[in-house]
């Protein structure tokens, strides 16, 4: 079995338009910026568009024991933007709790997306993601369940939450 080699890293598509370089998308309109993500092996594939949304780092126990660190990154996007766009599609879910499903590659293990039932946002992985431009995590939920000796930084807040 081959692994698939993800495509190279690509910055947000977006069309230039002639007059001022403003991004648009079809007919003229005003185009969201697309980002890409996938995962380790690029058989789960995914695009989001739009501004990131509530980048923050999340120390519960939950994202420790997925990620085996002492934090995970996650950035928001409207849900109704997520696309699925690799060879295995969706990822497998798993329930963390009665409403909440986080997303990973059953062949690969890495850990993509986390979709609360009811919301409109869904929050995909920060480094998942192929440009990381605007990430910077604004917030920090279960700051007190962080492992004492990890300090972070965060960004000031953009205030396009």
């Amino acid at each position: 079995m081959t692994d698939a080699v993800p495509s190279p890293d690509q910055p947000p598509a977006l069309l230039p338009s002639p007059s001022d370089g403003t991004p648009t998308g079809p007919n003229g309109t005003h185009a969201e910026a697309i980002r890409t993500g996938h995962c380790q092996c690029g058989r789960i594939a995914y695009q989001v568009a739009g501004d990131p949304i509530d980048p923050h780092l999340c120390s519960c126990r939950h994202e420790t024991r997925i990620s085996g660190g002492p934090t995970v990154l996650w950035v928001g996007f409207r849900k109704d933007s997520l696309a699925w766009t690799g060879p295995g599609g969706e990822p497998k879910w798993y329930a963390t709790y009665p409403t909440l499903r986080r997303g990973f590659c059953d062949r690969c293990g890495t850990h993509l997306v986390s979709v609360a039932d009811g919301e409109n946002l869904i929050a995909v992985t920060g480094f998942s993601l192929t440009d990381r431009r605007g990430i910077a995590p604004v917030g920090h939920s279960f700051r007190d369940e962080a492992e004492p000796w990890a300090h972070f930084t965060l960004a000031p807040d953009s205030g396009h939450m």
